[in-house]
């Protein structure tokens, strides 16, 4: 009887450390462990799905237990180094967490561990998911786990470290696996098309690679369906089609039209979108990226980029990306995923046009502070203009209420009129007031001060600094018609 097809993903499993990729910190710690005979009785790798913790595991464990003892390099060849591969060594239990978690299977766990391996070097316990076990169980497991017997070693595998205990995590030398890169895992699959004789442009592998969101193993996986889906040769149309993609150029269209604020276009960008079948959500995500490395752009440019068209400030781009980020939930949850995505581009854009009141402050000042200097004839016109104001608004019957600083500033403001213009044509004559009239200003003045003395220092400061208030009249305030 044949053998069934077996997926790429697991005839393309790593067999020796060097074919791990994208783990580099963790491979040359595991080697380096090996050669100098420091090895751990616990591990725990935690990284998103897909990235390699299951497979070093194996691998790790086939490197303990191979014949001749721990090697780097263990032959594949052997029997022992196939049976702890495939999953069929007596020596190297794999358990998996979220069926295995009571108290009684890691009781049981505990007994076994006393046996000597029968015929490896060391018994090698490898839990996958194991934030899936119970307190019981872990608690069940914690003086195992801190003091098991020689030949006993543990790999623990999680997806989500924060629900193991720290108990449990004090007592395991721990290892964080990264998302692979996109250009990483592009690498892989061209070689992995090469072997296989499937023609896949770029485009196509950076679609993938996208759509892997860091994971090897689902980069693997959408290779074998597209394989099924296309054939021997596969096209970025290919891609985007099955996955309900949108391509780097419809991205950045909807990303212009967002910094346009071209309302009409995105509507109907967006219904282009839902009658194609796009992932509405994948493209939220994908147009966040990009905007990011707009924001990027703008940074290195001082503060602006034209990436977009006219250029466009970074402070505009982090609230649009913001504005998106905060409606991912919508639209990945919410009842009707096209009104949701419409809201959150049309929130996002009028959030761009926004701007913060102290970076507009900023900006105005440094306006002002290059601003080149006002002509004579404007420098002239203030004076006449300031002047004619007051004689136009003082009565006969209020001189009382102008004080003297007052009155002695326009006259010195006249006199340096009359002294900017050459010749006889303008004569300013100041004006003299009587006695009886400098000792009624005088003592008019004074009980102003005595009546701003008595005002709060903050109210004055404010009325001073924000206002520029000169205190030159007394007028009491009738309360009844405030009421």
């Amino acid at each position: 009887m044949a053998e069934g097809y077996q997926v790429i993903a697991r005839r393309w499993r790593p067999q020796q450390f060097d074919e791990i990729v994208g783990q580099d910190h963790i491979t040359r710690t595991l080697k380096n462990a090996i050669t100098s005979n420091r090895i751990a009785h616990a591990y725990l790798f935690v990284g998103p799905r897909g990235t390699g913790k299951t497979t070093t595991a194996r691998m790790f464990a086939k490197a303990l237990n191979c014949e001749g003892g721990p090697s780097i390099t263990p032959d594949d060849s052997s029997e022992i180094c196939k049976s702890i591969m495939d999953g069929s060594c007596m020596d190297v239990i794999e358990i998996d967490g979220a069926s295995n978690n009571s108290v009684e299977q890691i009781r049981q766990l505990r007994e076994d561990c006393q046996y000597s391996p029968a015929q490896c070097l060391f018994k090698i316990y490898i839990i996958d998911e194991v934030h899936m076990l119970s307190t019981g169980a872990f608690n069940a497991l914690l003086k195992t786990l801190e003091e098991p017997p020689s030949h006993v070693k543990f790999l623990f595998a999680t997806t989500e470290a924060h629900k193991i205990l720290p108990t449990i995590v004090s007592r395991c030398q721990r290892f964080e696996f990264r998302p692979i890169s996109d250009q990483v895992i592009c690498d892989k699959l061209k070689m992995i098309a090469e072997a296989e004789k499937i023609t896949i442009d770029e485009a196509a592998l950076k679609s993938v690679a996208r759509l892997a969101n860091g994971g090897m193993r689902d980069a693997q996986s959408t290779l074998d369906q597209l394989i099924s889906f296309c054939g021997e040769t596969i096209n970025e149309a290919d891609v985007l089609e099955v996955y309900g993609l949108a391509s780097q150029d419809q991205i950045h269209e909807l990303a212009t039209l967002l910094a346009q604020a071209n309302y009409p276009a995105i509507l109907s960008t967006v219904e282009a979108f839902a009658s194609g079948g796009k992932d509405l959500y994948r493209i939220l995500v994908d147009l966040q990226t990009y905007l990011r490395e707009v924001l990027i752009d703008g940074i290195r440019n001082g503060g602006k980029t034209a990436l977009l068209g006219p250029p466009i400030l970074v402070e505009s781009i982090m609230r649009m990306n913001d504005a998106l980020h905060r409606g991912e939930g919508g639209v990945k949850m919410g009842l009707s995923q096209t009104v949701n995505f419409e809201v959150t581009l049309l929130r996002a854009v009028e959030e761009s046009r926004t701007r913060a009141i102290d970076s507009l402050i900023k900006e105005l000042s440094g306006i002002a502070k290059a601003a080149p200097e006002a002509s004579d004839q404007k420098k002239i016109a203030e004076p006449i203009q300031a002047i004619e104001t007051v004689e136009d608004s003082a009565q006969p019957n209020d001189k009382k209420d102008i004080p003297q600083s007052l009155d002695a500033s326009l006259d010195a403001q006249a006199e340096a009129l009359a002294a900017s213009f050459p010749g006889d044509d303008i004569v300013v004559e100041p004006k003299a007031p009587k006695k009886s009239e400098q000792a009624e200003l005088r003592a008019h003045q004074e009980q102003i001060d005595k009546l701003v003395a008595k005002l709060p220092a903050g109210v004055r400061e404010q009325m001073k600094e924000e206002f520029r208030a000169n205190f030159t009249g007394i007028q009491s305030l009738d309360i009844e018609k405030f009421l």
